[in-house]
């Protein structure tokens, strides 16, 4: 049986949400961002049961079909972000990776989340930048190439427009204003 749950975002809360299933006496065969299959099937019981505990460490038990598309849409940026290398374009990775016209699952996204799926992607492009700015690694050229943006002036403008800053600022800053991704 799978399982779609919210606000999965890291690897912490794979760990954590494999945790919660065995600790409910659920068998767990896989764990993924935003997902699990389990072998077992879930009574109203078991379910109500799992959800509470889910809830208690910030996470949701997803039953709607179009929740759990939006969430499956969630992680696919999530992923499509952090990708490395060459990346295609968000519009093709998302009706690939989930096997649906793209306008379609714009639409939905934007119905839902009251965000477009590009804002949304930029949202989380930024958010990344912050993290790897604060890492101090890699220079803002290089995380602008890493991120897939075409030049470090484009990066920088909008990162300047979403955080009201350079990323050269931030970074002399080292203000520490990044948003939890579950709450993008």
């Amino acid at each position: 049986m799978n399982l779609y749950i919210k606000n999965m975002v890291c690897p912490r809360c794979i760990m954590a949400v494999r945790t919660i299933l065995v600790s409910a006496g659920l068998t767990p065969i896989a764990v993924n961002l935003g997902e699990a299959e389990i072998t077992e099937e879930l009574n109203a019981e078991k379910q109500a049961n799992l959800s509470e505990r889910l809830a208690q460490m910030g996470f949701e038990l997803l039953d709607d079909p179009r929740s759990q598309l939006v969430e499956q849409m969630r992680v696919c940026v999530i992923e499509w972000v952090r990708m490395e290398g060459e990346r295609p374009k968000l519009s093709d990775y998302l009706s690939t990776r989930l096997h649906k016209d793209y306008s379609l699952l714009s639409k939905l996204f934007s119905e839902v989340k009251g965000i477009t799926l590009e804002r949304y992607a930029i949202l989380h492009r930024i958010e990344y930048a912050k993290e790897l700015l604060c890492y101090n690694q890699l220079s803002t050229s290089e995380i602008a190439y890493k991120l897939g943006y075409s030049s470090p002036a484009h990066f920088s403008a909008q990162f300047k427009q979403i955080t009201g800053m350079t990323p050269k600022m931030m970074r002399a800053n080292q203000t520490n204003d990044r948003i939890p991704l579950s709450e993008i």
